[in-house]
């Protein structure tokens, strides 16, 4: 008997596209019409048809819910952080999807709490809500902060007097960054353009007074503004970048009123940023290398013949930040992929890295706002260790477990492992892979897996710990990581190893890296599912036509899948600003890097793995129709019947449900689908 869940057919619309000569129909360009009835309609469709599908795994996705939920303690408290005369913390309660933001005067110990922020009261009414900026002014008086309550990452500027609760009336739209002044009645912020979303625009506002003046409005449309202090409190610090250049401008925090000084000029491919230490500003810079070096000059003589070398460029290391405190500098670097810090005493540069037990790990600084201090807040995570703030003393070394991330119900680290390994892609480039699994999951080539990656923008894929992650791994799934070209890994060079001309490697040592799970016996080659999420869902898409055969189903969140028609329109949001990670399609050469493997124009008649592809209406990074039309593409041409489901969320943006709960319950339907097409579930999909 046929079923009668038939999958949503998506109108062919002829819209015909000539592109460099060559002629590519574009069918599905009607869905970008939000204003069209039959696009929601459509959408709607393809949720009530995923529902269906999945209908038989609901019990298990409420049985995910629920394991995940248990693990979580629902009413929890951050590590309070000392600033001033304020222990300042967020705390959740349970029941509450948002957090809630307090301070208390002095110690945890000692005077009632001051809720700073409820985010559930502000939440109330919307679908969606977002904490942008949370900035306290010097005094401790007043509160700047924004919200977005769309997904759009449209952000809304206030500014709330603490000690009488009484909103002072400053509303300011579409905010990206704030920093006040120390006289706490200035503020600067920067705001984006209304179509592109480019930060392009920095006011001054004093409160109570006129409007805010703009003080600058940026006219390179690759650049972006954002605004910040130094860690000494001494310097506002206007920050201008592109994927590849970058500048700075400065202003002392004590002089408001005062035109902004311009440090180093901006230069074609050099990039750096600052921070200040007493005489002297201290900056991270390209200069010499691609993964960076450290200089520093005189606060009133920064150019390119006063800097003085602090740390110099390393092939081998990746120079990823620093942070000045009183008596010491803190170095994030990244070496054979793996995140450390080091310590540098000032007063007679002893240098040591902190000391981190597991092959593979996350490390980074926590909070530290106070200025003079000798024990720092240290963060640190693994696949296996869960999230982790240290006191550690930067003299003595010591350190002390503030608070490590409960999993609820008992969790024992020994019943898993973490492991890295290499593939070889095959120009013979070695390509990092971690890798978690239970102890005891045999590695003779049956084992189910989920394969992540990214691979763009020369970010890392973090290797970081997951409770709700664990429903996979007691099922015996292998979750690994491919850290392909074009992420951050292995510094600069590897990035670009990965992008414009190179971006192939991303898929070709993505391949190698399933490849080489397999070959090891690490994982069964006809069990691993693969997930990927904005520019790892074009990674997704362009392995997929490469190998459509290869991958037992295929995790697909807020693609990046239409790479040519989009990057081909500069009116959208970020596309200019983008051209140096992926090519300007305008120019021929360029053109053919993308023609050569965007996801959607590469769509050919034939099979298709298992496919969930998901995405938000409001998204403003990856529109929604990008999925839609390549959904809509493959239904037309594939030759097979496996389930292809796609799921927009009608009321939020790029990261999906603000709300814990709601997010947990995307996750559970995401986990559902995974161990359905992995066969490590009976439950099936609807026919």
């Amino acid at each position: 008997m046929p079923s009668q869940n038939l999958p949503p057919v998506a109108d062919r619309r002829p819209n015909p596209v000539v592109r460099h000569g060559e002629h590519l129909p574009d069918d599905y360009a009607w869905l970008r019409d939000r204003e069209d009835p039959a696009v929601l309609a459509l959408l709607e469709a393809e949720n009530s048809y995923a529902t269906a599908v999945l209908a038989p795994t609901e019990p298990l996705q409420e049985q995910l819910y629920r394991e995940m939920l248990g693990r979580i303690k629902e009413t929890d408290l951050s590590v309070p952080v000392r600033r001033g005369e304020y222990w300042y913390y967020s705390r959740t309660e349970e029941g509450k999807q948002y957090q809630i933001h307090c301070r208390r005067r002095e110690s945890m110990a000692s005077g009632g709490e001051e809720v700073l922020l409820d985010l559930n009261t502000l939440a109330e009414g919307t679908s969606y809500l977002a904490l942008g900026d949370f900035a306290i002014s010097d005094d401790a008086t007043l509160l700047a902060y924004s919200l977005d309550t769309t997904g759009y990452r449209q952000y809304t500027l206030f500014v709330l007097e603490l000690a009488s609760r009484r909103d002072l009336g400053l509303r300011r739209e579409r905010v990206t960054s704030v920093a006040w002044a120390a006289d706490g009645t200035t503020l600067f912020y920067v705001t984006e353009d209304p179509d592109t979303k480019r930060s392009n625009q920095l006011w001054r506002q004093r409160l109570g007074g006129a409007p805010g003046d703009l003080v600058e409005e940026e006219a390179d449309e690759a650049v972006s503004l954002s605004v910040g202090r130094t860690r000494s409190r001494e310097w506002l610090v206007l920050h201008r970048g592109s994927h590849t250049t970058s500048d700075c401008a400065v202003l002392l925090a004590a002089e408001a009123t005062t035109a902004w000084r311009q440090l180093l000029p901006r230069s074609a491919d050099i990039e750096y940023d600052i921070d200040h230490h007493g005489d002297h500003f201290y900056l991270r810079i390209n200069d010499a290398g691609r993964n960076f070096r450290l200089v520093r000059a005189p606060v009133g003589n920064v150019r390119a013949a006063t800097l003085e070398q602090v740390l110099p460029h390393r092939p081998e290391v990746m120079l990823e930040g620093h942070d000045c405190f009183a008596g010491h500098l803190i170095v994030s670097e990244r070496e054979a992929g793996i995140t450390q810090l080091a310590v540098h005493r000032l007063d007679d540069n002893a240098t040591h890295r902190i000391e981190f037990p597991e092959p593979a790990f996350e490390a980074y600084l926590h909070a530290n706002p106070e200025w003079d201090l000798t024990v720092v807040r240290v963060g640190y995570q693994s696949l296996v260790t869960p999230a982790s703030v240290y006191d550690y003393n930067l003299e003595t070394r010591d350190r002390v477990l503030l608070k490590q991330q409960e999993v609820v119900g008992g969790y024992d680290a020994s019943r898993f492992v973490s492991e890295r390994l290499e593939a070889i892609a095959p120009d013979g480039t070695r390509v990092p892979v971690s890798l978690v699994r239970r102890t005891d999951v045999p590695r003779d080539g049956s084992a189910p897996c989920l394969l992540h990656g990214y691979g763009a923008y020369g970010y890392p894929y973090p290797v970081s710990f997951s409770s709700g992650q664990l429903s996979l791994l007691e099922r015996g799934v292998v979750v690994a990581i491919a850290h392909v070209r074009g992420g951050g890994e292995l510094g600069k060079p590897w990035h670009d190893a990965g992008r414009m001309a190179q971006k192939r490697n991303s898929f070709s040592d993505f391949l190698a890296v399933a490849d080489h799970l397999a070959e090891t016996g690490h994982v069964g080659r006809d069990r691993t599912a693969i997930e990927g999420g904005s520019a790892g869902g074009l990674l997704m898409g362009a392995v997929v036509n490469l190998a459509p055969s290869r991958f037992a189903a295929v995790l697909s969140q807020v693609p990046f899948v239409d790479v040519l028609n989009t990057m081909s329109d500069a009116t959208l949001p970020l596309t200019v600003g983008e051209y140096d990670e992926w090519g300007n399609p305008e120019i021929a050469e360029e053109y053919g890097w993308m023609r050569g493997y965007c996801p959607y124009t590469n769509l050919v008649a034939g099979p298709y793995p298992v496919m969930l592809v998901r995405t938000s209406l409001n998204d403003s990074q990856v529109m929604f129709w990008e999925p839609a039309k390549y959904v809509a593409r493959i239904r037309a041409i594939r030759s097979d019947d496996n389930p292809l489901l796609f799921l927009t969320n009608l009321g939020a943006g790029h990261g999906g449900s603000s709300g814990r709960y709601d997010r947990l319950r995307e996750i559970a339907t995401d986990y559902a689908f995974l161990l359905t097409a992995l066969k490590c579930e009976p439950a099936g999909f609807a026919p």
